[in-house]
C-alpha cells in the first residue's frame, strides 16, 4: 500500500505509529507522555514559542547580536568545581570557529563530546579575538536534520516534554502529522458565527499554534482554542440551568409576613441590611415551585449561617424538612452545636449525622428522618449514602461548596425527589469569597447573593508580620493581653512536627506551656481528638477557663468566642491567603481591638506577597482576587475535588474578557436551542457532553 493510500485511511484516533515517516521507537517514546493517537498529539500544544534566528556561517556572525549557527564540536573540557565550574566547547563549521561556555553545568560532560553536530543560539560577544556565546541554547543534530540552508528565522514551538522525549522530537513528529490531521478536523462553529467573532477555523487555530508564521498567529490560534474551552463550559452550565428550571419542580414554601416574623424572632440578633436583602431574595425564590439554586457568599463573620438557617426554618414552618451538608465532621459538629444553641427553646428537632454515627443509633436516626420526626439534619458526606431517606426534603444547604464536587450537589438534590419528581431547593454558602471568574465557571449554574456587610460592633483586626526570631516579643504581647483578661489563639499548620520542615501544634503547645507562656492556661485542640474531647475543650475556652488555645485549622470556621482578641499564626507562609483570612476572622468578634500576628520566614516571592497582602487589607473579596492571581484556581480550590473543569488553553486570570463573551454567547444559544437538538448542533452537543457532561450531570441530556 502506498503512502497516499495509507494517509487516506488514517483518522484522528489512528495510532501515531501509522503515520508515514514516524519511526516505531519515536511512537513508543511519545506513548510515555500519553500521546498514542494522532488526535492526542494534535492537542498537545506548545507551552510557549521562542524566536529562532536564521542560521548563518560562523564567518558572518556579528558580535552583540542574537545569532544561530551549526557546526561540529572539535574540543571540549570541564574546569572548576561546584558552582564555579564551567563547561567549554569549540564549534567549527569550516568557515570559522565559535567558543561556547556553560557555567555551573558539569552534567554537560556526559552529554556533549567531540564529533557531535550542534545547532546553537545565543548572544555572541567578542572573546580572545574571536566570538563566544555564554550559556547558549543548543540542539544535538542527527543525520536526518534539515540542512542549514532551510533554517530561516521563525517562531519555534516549545512543547511539554521529558528527557526521553525532547521538544524537538515532538516538533518533528507533529510536522509529519499536521498535513494528515488538519483536514480531518470538523468545526462545531458555523462560518457565520466565527466571522462575527473574528475567529479562525478550528483546523487553522491548531495550525497557528504548531507552525505559526508570526506572533499574531499564535495569539489568534490561542484565542480560538481558549474561547472554545470557555464556550463549551458555559454551554454545559446554561443547559444544566435550563434543565433544572424547565424539567424539575420544588415544594413552594409559605413565607407570609407572620411566618417570616416568627422565624426571625428565633434568631439571636437582628439581621444586617445585607442579610435582610439575601433573606428577601431567598423568600422570593423558595415560595416558587422552580427549584432555587443560589450561592450565598460573604466575608468572614458576615452571618451566612443565620441566612441559611432562615431558609431551613422556612422549610420546617411549611411542613417539610431541611438538610445542611458540611465538608468535615468538625465543621458539621460546629454547625450542629451553634444551630442547636440558637433553637434550644424552639420546637425544632435538629440532629447530626456523620460517619461516626453507627449501628442501632444510626438506624434509629434514619427511621426518624424517614418518618418526618427530624426537622433539620446536619451532616457530612454521610448524607449522600443510599440509606439516607427524607420524608419531605425541601431545602438542602451546602456549606463550603468549593470543597464539594458538582456531582455531590446533584446527589444531595436527589435526596428530596419523590414519585412526582419534586426536588429540593438548594442553597450553597461559602465563607471563602470567590473571584467572579471562578464563580461563573465553577458555580455558573447558580444565582449569586453576596453578604457584603459585617454585623454592628465587629472590630477591625490589626495584622502584622514577624520573623521567627521575634517570637519572644510576640508571645510577650500575648501574655499582656491575657493578663488584661482576654484570650488568644495560636495556630499551627499541622498536628505533628516534621524534622527540619515544620513545627506541629503539639510541640508548640508544650513549648509555650513551659516557656513563653508558662503559668497561663494553655490547651491543645486538633482534628484527631474524639468529638466529645474537642467539644469539652472548646466549651472551656468559650467559658474563659482556657487562656490560650493552640490549634490546627479545626478552628478555621464556625468558632465564635467574643473574648478572644489575639491570634498568632505560626509558619504563616504554609497557608493560602483565603485560609489565613478565615483564621484571622476568629478574632475581632468582641468589643476590644484585636490583633493577628503572622510568624513566618517565607522563602518565595509568592509567600512574601501573600503575607504583605494580609497586612494591607481585611477585605476578603480583595484577598480572594489576589490569591487567585498568585496561585490560580487549581491551587486554591483543588481542581479534582472541586470539580473545576480542566483547561488546556484558557486561563481564568488572563481570559476574563473571553469568558464574558463565551458566557453571553452560551446564554443566547441555549435560549434559542435549550438542548442543542438542531441537526447543525449535533457535533457541538457531542463535544459539550464529552467535556462537561459527567461533572455537570448532563449525561442524559439530548
Amino acid at each position: 500500500m502506498s503512502d497516499s493510500q495509507d494517509t487516506k485511511a488514517l483518522q484522528l484516533t489512528s495510532p501515531i505509529a501509522d503515520v508515514p515517516g514516524v519511526r516505531d521507537q519515536v511512537a513508543r517514546d511519545l506513548a510515555t507522555l500519553g500521546l498514542r493517537a494522532i488526535g492526542q498529539l494534535l492537542v498537545h500544544l506548545p507551552s510557549r514559542h521562542e524566536h529562532e534566528e536564521a542560521e548563518a556561517p560562523m564567518s558572518e556572525l556579528v558580535p552583540e547580536h542574537i545569532v544561530s549557527a551549526r557546526g561540529e564540536i572539535t574540543a571540549c573540557r570541564l574546569s572548576g568545581y561546584g558552582k564555579k565550574s564551567r563547561f567549554q566547547a569549540v564549534l567549527s563549521d569550516g568557515t570559522g570557529k565559535l567558543d561556547l561556555v556553560w557555567f555551573n553545568a558539569p552534567y554537560l560532560r556526559g552529554k556533549l563530546h567531540p564529533g557531535m553536530t550542534l545547532r546553537v543560539q545565543g548572544k555572541a560577544k567578542t572573546y580572545n579575538h574571536g566570538l563566544q556565546i555564554a550559556n547558549p541554547k543548543y540542539e544535538i543534530l542527527t543525520d536526518d536534520a534539515e540542512p542549514a540552508d532551510d533554517k530561516e528565522a521563525r517562531l519555534r514551538p516549545i512543547y511539554p516534554a521529558s528527557e526521553r522525549v525532547p521538544t524537538r522530537t515532538i516538533e518533528q513528529t507533529i510536522e509529519k502529522v499536521l498535513p494528515i490531521a488538519l483536514p480531518l478536523i470538523e468545526d462545531h462553529l458555523t462560518d457565520e458565527f466565527r466571522k462575527e467573532r473574528d475567529l479562525p477555523t478550528l483546523a487553522e487555530a491548531y495550525r497557528m499554534m504548531h507552525t505559526p508564521r508570526d506572533e499574531e498567529e499564535v495569539a489568534r490560534g490561542r484565542r480560538r482554542l481558549a474561547y472554545d474551552e470557555l464556550l463549551m463550559l458555559q454551554l454545559g452550565v446554561a443547559m444544566k440551568r435550563y434543565e433544572l428550571r424547565d424539567s424539575q419542580r420544588a415544594p413552594a414554601l409559605r413565607a407570609s409576613p407572620a411566618v417570616t416574623h416568627k422565624i426571625l424572632s428565633m434568631l439571636p440578633f437582628s439581621l444586617t441590611g445585607a442579610q435582610q436583602r439575601v433573606v428577601d431574595e431567598l423568600s422570593e425564590e423558595l415560595t416558587r415551585d422552580i427549584p432555587a439554586n443560589r450561592l450565598v457568599q460573604g466575608d468572614v463573620g458576615s452571618g451566612k449561617t443565620m441566612v441559611a438557617l432562615y431558609a431551613m426554618l422556612l422549610a420546617k414552618e411549611s411542613g417539610h424538612q431541611a438538610a445542611l451538608m458540611a465538608p468535615t465532621e468538625i465543621l458539621a459538629e460546629q454547625h450542629f452545636e451553634s444551630i442547636s444553641r440558637v433553637l434550644a427553646d424552639q420546637d425544632v428537632r435538629v440532629e447530626l449525622l456523620t460517619g461516626s454515627v453507627q449501628g442501632l443509633e444510626r438506624e434509629a436516626m434514619l427511621a426518624r428522618l424517614e418518618d418526618g420526626t427530624i426537622d433539620i439534619l446536619i451532616g457530612t458526606h454521610a448524607l449522600l449514602t443510599e440509606h439516607v431517606r427524607f420524608s419531605s426534603l425541601a431545602v438542602a444547604v451546602i456549606d463550603e461548596q468549593h470543597r464539594f464536587g458538582v456531582e455531590q450537589r446533584a446527589t444531595l438534590r436527589t435526596k428530596g425527589e419523590d414519585e412526582s419528581g419534586t426536588t429540593p431547593h438548594v442553597v450553597v454558602m461559602t465563607a471563602t469569597p470567590i473571584p467572579r471568574t471562578v464563580s461563573i465557571t465553577l458555580f455558573g449554574d447558580l444565582d449569586v447573593s453576596v453578604i457584603d456587610e459585617l454585623p454592628p460592633g465587629r472590630q477591625p483586626i490589626e495584622t502584622t508580620y514577624s520573623p521567627p526570631e521575634d517570637r519572644e516579643s510576640v508571645y510577650a504581647m500575648v501574655r499582656r493581653h491575657v493578663d488584661a483578661g482576654e484570650q488568644a489563639y495560636v495556630v499551627a499548620p499541622a498536628i505533628e512536627s516534621e524534622t527540619g520542615v515544620l513545627v506541629g501544634a503539639r510541640d508548640i503547645a508544650k513549648e509555650l506551656e513551659t516557656g513563653f507562656l508558662e503559668g497561663l492556661r494553655v490547651a491543645l485542640v486538633h482534628g484527631k481528638l474524639k468529638r466529645h474531647t474537642r467539644e469539652h475543650i472548646m466549651e472551656r475556652f468559650r467559658r474563659g477557663l482556657i487562656d490560650v488555645l493552640v490549634a490546627t485549622t479545626v478552628i478555621e470556621v464556625g468558632v465564635d468566642v467574643a473574648n478572644a482578641s489575639v491570634m498568632v499564626i505560626e509558619q504563616a507562609d504554609r497557608f493560602g491567603l483565603a485560609q489565613l483570612h478565615q483564621l484571622r476572622g476568629r478574632v475581632g468578634r468582641g468589643t476590644q481591638a484585636s490583633k493577628c500576628v503572622l510568624i513566618s520566614s517565607p522563602a518565595t516571592t509568592d509567600g512574601i506577597e501573600r503575607l504583605k497582602i494580609m497586612t494591607q487589607t481585611g477585605d476578603g473579596f480583595r484577598i480572594a482576587e489576589r490569591d487567585f492571581e498568585i496561585r490560580g484556581p487549581g491551587e486554591i480550590f483543588g481542581s479534582r475535588q472541586s470539580g473545576l473543569p480542566p483547561f488546556r488553553v484558557a486561563d481564568l486570570i488572563r481570559d476574563t474578557d473571553l469568558l464574558a463573551k463565551a458566557r453571553i454567547d452560551a446564554q443566547h444559544w441555549i435560549l434559542s436551542s435549550p438542548r442543542l437538538e438542531k441537526p447543525s448542533e449535533n457535533l457541538l452537543l457531542q463535544r459539550v457532553l464529552k467535556t462537561h457532561g459527567r461533572w455537570l450531570g448532563l449525561g442524559d441530556t439530548g
